[in-house]
């Protein structure tokens, strides 16, 4: 029993940043990994990245690697997504996941059927 509400997603120019949030509720946030998935129109949901319950393990997909940064802060029970330099490309339906961290390696952390909770997603649209 974990509640995760996404926050944050807006209309932005390409070039320009974000910053999405992710607070969660219901479970101890600390014994939980975290991702972010996307999903544009017509198209499957893609993972764009994650993080370990403690912070020390990071994973990105390459279409983000070096512009968007995840993170997290255990006392406010939050994930963050911070993206910077943003393209048209990253339109999308951004989802909030969390995951056992038991079962958090770098393969499941990848892996949209691997997560146990999911929040309902925060529109991002960027503008060309």
């Amino acid at each position: 029993q974990v509640q995760l509400v996404e926050s944050g997603g807006g209309l932005v120019q390409a070039g320009g940043s974000l910053r999405l949030s992710c607070a969660a509720s219901g479970r101890t946030f600390s014994s939980l990994a975290m991702g972010w998935f996307r999903q544009a129109p017509g198209k499957e949901r893609d993972f764009v990245t994650a993080i370990s319950w403690s912070g020390g393990s990071t994973y990105y997909a390459d279409s983000v690697k070096g512009r968007f940064i995840i993170s997290r802060d255990n006392t406010k029970n939050t994930v963050y997504l911070q993206m910077n330099s943003l393209k048209p490309e990253d339109t999308a339906l951004y989802y909030c996941a969390a995951m056992r961290s038991v079962t958090f390696t770098p393969r499941t952390a990848r892996n949209a059927r691997d997560y146990d909770y999911w929040g309902q997603g925060t529109q991002v649209t960027v503008s060309s």
